[in-house]
């Protein structure tokens, strides 16, 4: 997947020099409405990538800042009929006292380069500026950052919006409300139609196909308005769409209807016992039921987004900061890094940050899942929208806004629903080339039924048949299938501190057969740790623990801090060495208190000729279960063992035996010696080991796995130093570095620091893709066996005909079952 990673090409996950931009779209109707808008996209200049997402109605587009900018994207997508939503406005009063006086259009310009301004314009009389802009790009206080950077003071601001989802959730709240409005009059105006149409005749009266006329004429030109709109837009641009079946299907019912109620004796040969039949009820019916479809799709689809909504919720609001010695409360937006915040018992903290003072336990389970609360003091990190328990404390603010660990992660997830999985790509090619082969097949069931038909029905069967296979076919459920089960499947992960990269990782990760885990900070908690002490000659194990903790204080070495930690753990009080020295490869000597120390390995003791005493053996059933022995001499004479391990994370032997219980490979690497590696590697469970492995040589080894029968391998390590072999490996997973770079490098990121999560991601992406497949399977075989029953293929056999109306229903229902069946999703454990 990726040979390598180069940090100094990466910026926010994409190329130097390349910026994203998600566009929310207004006025597609299927999966050929985003694939004609990409294709669009994808020819503006300066544009490298472009992925237009039907369920979630937004272009993902990363483009050359310096050949292309937002207002390019928009006019492209206004240039094949469609429009983007979303933007909101904010105006400026502003005073120039600190500028000459001149021409507006330098600042106009200013504002414009600011990535996600759409336009901004500056009336000098009244000194307003007013600036279009996308929210999640940019936001009016960026906007009013760079007009006082530009040299002008802002005196007032106004009409600032809502940002982000939250304003695109009211525009799907907004769309939601008018289909239902629609539906509505829709469907009390067609059941009058349907009574009579249903009657067979022993309703019919004189003016009976007027009064149907008048009913059916609202319901399309008012209800079914968008749908006409939809289609001519299309035709004007050389294309057909969803909106072109429906709009083809009830605009040819409802003309013929109308002329046979105006002209009745132009049709008197197609007329029955019961006079010139019309298919006011077929027109105005069927789209009663597919706006009932559209209704219940969006309100559906809504639901998709819950995870990202909750995400968002979580910020508070305001901030309690403390400025020139007076505790103030901000708007949130208001904080800058360096701030002094306060927190209270019970507060949300508003941004990330270092505590300075004072203690607490900090619910972070939005963001790790882990509902024990998390102790915090100085020095430790706090992130923005946790909870705080119990105490209050101090913290200096370091990240705020967009640069917060919450926004990052919701930025993520949205760019995973924005991707798109390779399984995609068939549903894609499908629905581009559909429609037109749709109108094929209901142009050639038309003439087939006109001719083969008896002459005094061969009318009324070709137009029913013509009508329900355009309506049956139209490919909403194929356009569903893939992007809403991705949604709710990356939503879901986000909740349970799994932060999946997009659908391709997903795939990957679903056809995983190996797994390599790195050993230190994945397998174990990666702090060595004192585990024993052996002392020698009498001597109490807390004095053999403070000499050698008191010589090791001027040592930088891990073992070192590690002997140092436990003698502070127990309280030991420790001296200050003297005549320090390391002696490379071998330990250090030191004098404590007029005692000289010896401290290091096996070899260092024979070179200075010091008797072990019989506690060679010892030593090496020490080493033998992972540890490593640290030797001590006090006066030339054996005084002692430590033993010192990375201890293992309690939770690593179960984390294996879930991924072997699910048939994955499971392979350990370290740089330890093969012995140690051995001891850890048999302690959890894991059978294979790659042991002495530089880290610069773990993706050679990686990439030596893949290669071995071509098998799919997925790399887990702490990110710090696994950064190219996380990049390496098909799938790359980066455990407990939520706040880590390495998010660059690893497509699953789990923020988390609990092995068992890694079962749970490929849990989650085998589930996801399980639902894709069942969405694919249903939407093809939907259409598959769906059009020939409408065009009457089963009727020779059986004497079945599918009426408009079943037809509309159907299709309607289809995509509506596609959505529900990827919520399902949201219950994934």
């Amino acid at each position: 997947m990726k040979a390598s990673v180069d940090q100094t090409e990466i910026e926010d996950g994409r190329e130097a020099g390349t910026e994203r931009v998600d566009l929310p779209i207004t006025g597609m109707t299927c999966a050929a409405c985003a694939r004609r808008i990409e294709r669009q996209l994808r020819k503006v200049a300066g544009v490298k990538q472009a992925n237009v997402n039907f369920a979630t109605s937004r272009a993902t587009v990363e483009y050359d800042p310096r050949a292309c900018d937002a207002r390019r994207l928009i006019a492209a997508v206004k240039d094949v009929g469609y429009d983007v939503g979303g933007r909101s406005h904010v105006s400026f009063i502003v005073d120039d006292s600190a500028r000459p006086s001149g021409s507006s259009q330098p600042l106009e310009s200013h504002l414009k380069r600011l990535r996600g301004v759409v336009e901004a314009s500056f009336n000098l009389v009244n000194m307003e500026v007013r600036v279009e802009y996308l929210p999640g790009v940019t936001d009016a206080q960026a906007i009013r950052r760079a007009i006082e950077e530009f040299g002008y003071q802002v005196r007032e601001t106004s009409g600032e919006g809502p940002h982000g989802l939250v304003e695109e959730d009211d525009a799907h709240a907004a769309e939601y409300r008018s289909l239902r409005r629609k539906f509505i009059v829709a469907a009390v105006l067609s059941l009058p139609v349907l009574f009579i149409a249903m009657s067979h005749g022993r309703f019919d009266f004189p003016g009976s196909d007027w009064l149907q006329l008048v009913l059916t004429t609202p319901v399309v030109f008012y209800c079914g308005a968008q749908f006409y709109r939809g289609a001519w837009a299309a035709f004007r641009h050389r294309a057909a769409d969803m909106n072109t079946l429906i709009a083809v299907g009830t605009g040819t019912a409802y003309v013929y209807s109308v002329a046979a109620t105006i002209f009745p004796r132009f049709f008197a040969p197609a007329a029955t016992g019961h006079g010139v039949p019309v298919y006011f009820e077929a027109t105005s019916v069927i789209i009663a039921l597919i706006l009932l479809g559209r209704m219940l799709e969006a309100r559906a689809k809504g639901r998709t987004s819950d995870a990202i909504r909750r995400l968002i919720g979580l910020q508070p609001r305001t901030a309690r900061v403390i400025r020139d010695g007076r505790e103030l409360e901000v708007q949130v937006e208001e904080v800058v890094p360096g701030d002094l915040v306060v927190v209270r018992p019970g507060e949300k903290i508003p941004v990330d940050g270092v505590i300075i003072e004072g203690s607490s336990a900090v619910d972070e389970s939005m963001l790790t899942g882990e509902s024990l609360p998390v102790e915090k003091g100085p020095g430790d990190e706090v992130f923005g929208a946790t909870i705080n328990r119990t105490g209050s404390f101090k913290f200096r603010a370091t990240k705020v806004g967009k640069d917060t660990v919450l926004q990052q992660i919701v930025k993520l997830v949205q760019e995973a629903q924005g991707a798109k999985a390779p399984v995609a790509r068939l549903a894609d090619v499908v629905s581009g080339i559909f429609t037109p082969i749709v109108i094929c097949v209901a142009i050639a069931t038309f003439v087939v039924w006109y001719v083969a038909a008896p002459t005094d029905v061969r009318l009324n069967m070709a137009l029913v048949n013509f009508v329900s296979v355009l309506i049956i076919a139209c490919p909403c459920a194929l356009g569903l299938a893939t992007p809403t089960a991705i949604m709710v499947g990356t939503g879901r992960g986000a909740e349970l501190g799994i932060l999946i990269k997009g659908g391709e990782a997903l795939e990957t990760a679903h056809r995983l057969q190996v797994v390599v885990l790195d050993k230190t900070g994945t397998i174990t908690k990666g702090r060595p740790t004192v585990v024993d002490i052996v002392a020698a000659n009498d001597l109490a194990t807390d004095e053999l623990l403070r000499l050698i903790a008191s010589a090791e204080r001027a040592s930088e070495h891990p073992l070192g801090e590690a002997i140092v930690r436990a003698a502070q753990a127990r309280g030991l009080e420790l001296s200050e060495p003297n005549d320090f020295k390391a002696l490379a490869g071998y330990g250090i000597e030191a004098q404590v208190g007029g005692r000289k120390l010896l401290l290091g390995n096996l070899k260092l003791m024979r070179e200075r000729q010091v008797a072990l005493d019989g506690f060679e053996a010892q030593a090496a059933k020490l080493a033998a279960d992972g540890k490593t022995p640290v030797y001590a001499a006090v006066d030339g004479r054996f005084a002692g063992l430590i033993a010192i391990a990375d201890e293992i994370k309690p939770e690593a032997r179960e984390a294996v035996a879930m991924l072997e219980l699910m048939g994955l490979e499971v392979v350990m690497i370290t740089g330890d010696d093969r012995r140690t590696a051995a001891a850890v590697a048999r302690t959890v469970g894991i059978e294979r080991v790659l042991a002495e492995v530089l880290p610069q040589d773990k993706a050679r080894e990686v990439k030596r796995l893949q290669q071995e029968e071509k098998k799919t391998v997925g790399m887990v390590g702490d990110g710090i130093n696994d950064a190219p072999a996380l990049a390496q490996a098909d799938v790359g997973i980066a455990i407990g570095t939520g706040t880590d770079v390495a998010i660059e490098a690893s497509d699953i990121t789990l923020i988390r620091d609990d092995l068992r999560s890694v079962a749970t991601s490929i849990r989650l992406a085998r589930a996801t893709m399980r639902v894709i497949r069942q969405n694919l399977f249903w939407a093809f075989i939907y259409n598959t066996l769906g059009i020939p029953v409408a065009a009457g293929v089963l009727y020779p056999f059986t004497g079945w005909l599918l009426s408009p109306i079943i037809a509309s229903a159907a299709m309607s229902l289809s995509s509506v079952s596609v959505v529900a069946n990827s919520l399902r999703l949201r219950r994934f454990r």
